[in-house]
C-alpha cells in the first residue's frame, strides 16, 4: 500500500464517486461538488493563461493587434446578462458565435456526412484489385442504398422498395449497435483504468 498522500486523496475520491453505484449519498455529493469546482477552476485558469494572456492581453499591451480590443468588448457583453437594464446586449456575442459556428460547421458537416459518404460508395475497377475491398465496397454501397430507401416516404413501400427498406432497418440497427458498443467499450476502458489505479497504485495488490 502506498504512502503517497495524493494517491490516497485520489483513491478516496474515486471510491466516493463509485459509492453512487449503491445509492446517492453525502460522500458522493461532496466528491461530485469537488470535481465540478476543481474543473471550473482549472478551466478558468487555463483560459486565462493559455488563451487570454497570449492572444489578447500580451499583444495589446505591446501595442499590437489593437483591433482585439473591440473583440474583447463584444465578448464582455456576455456579463451584461447580470444587469437587467442592458441584458439585451448579450444577444450580440451570442449571435456572432452562432453565426460563425454555423458558417464553419455547415461546410464541414456537408463534407463529412454527404461528400465523404458518396466518395466511399463509388466503385471503380481499382476497387476490385483486392477481393476483400471489393466485397466490402459492394456491401457499403448496398447498405447506403437500403438505408436511404428506408427514409423514402414519397411512395408506398411495396415491390422492391419493401424488402429494400426492411434491409435498411438492419443496417441502421447495425450502425446503432456499433455506436453503442463503442460507447460501452470506452466506459469500460475508463473503469479498467480506475480499478487499475486502485489495485496497483493505491493498494499494491497487482503489479
Amino acid at each position: 500500500m502506498t504512502h503517497n498522500p495524493w494517491i490516497w486523496v485520489s483513491a478516496i475520491l474515486t471510491l466516493g464517486i463509485f459509492s453512487f453505484l449503491y445509492k446517492e449519498n453525502p460522500f458522493y455529493r461532496v466528491c461530485e461538488h469537488l470535481f465540478i469546482g476543481i474543473s471550473n477552476g482549472y478551466s478558468i485558469t487555463f483560459v486565462w493563461h493559455r488563451v487570454l494572456m497570449p492572444t489578447l492581453i500580451n499583444p495589446v499591451a505591446h501595442g499590437e493587434k489593437l483591433w482585439l480590443i473591440l473583440i474583447a468588448i463584444i465578448g464582455a457583453f456576455y456579463f451584461m446578462y447580470f444587469i437587467p437594464q442592458i441584458s439585451w446586449l448579450v444577444r450580440i456575442p451570442i449571435a456572432i458565435v452562432l453565426g460563425y459556428g454555423a458558417g464553419a460547421s455547415i461546410p464541414r458537416g456537408i463534407d463529412a456526412a454527404i461528400v465523404q459518404q458518396l466518395r466511399a460508395t463509388i466503385i471503380t475497377r481499382s476497387t476490385f484489385l483486392s477481393v476483400y475491398n471489393g466485397i466490402w465496397s459492394i456491401v457499403i454501397l448496398f447498405g447506403v442504398i437500403a438505408t436511404i430507401s428506408y427514409f423514402f416516404f414519397s411512395r408506398e413501400r411495396k415491390g422492391i422498395l419493401k424488402p429494400l427498406s426492411y434491409t435498411g432497418i438492419v443496417f441502421i440497427m447495425i450502425g446503432f449497435g456499433a455506436s453503442f458498443g463503442y460507447t460501452v467499450m470506452a466506459r469500460v476502458s475508463l473503469l479498467i483504468g480506475r480499478l487499475t489505479f486502485l489495485l496497483r497504485d493505491w493498494l499494491g495488490i497487482i503489479h
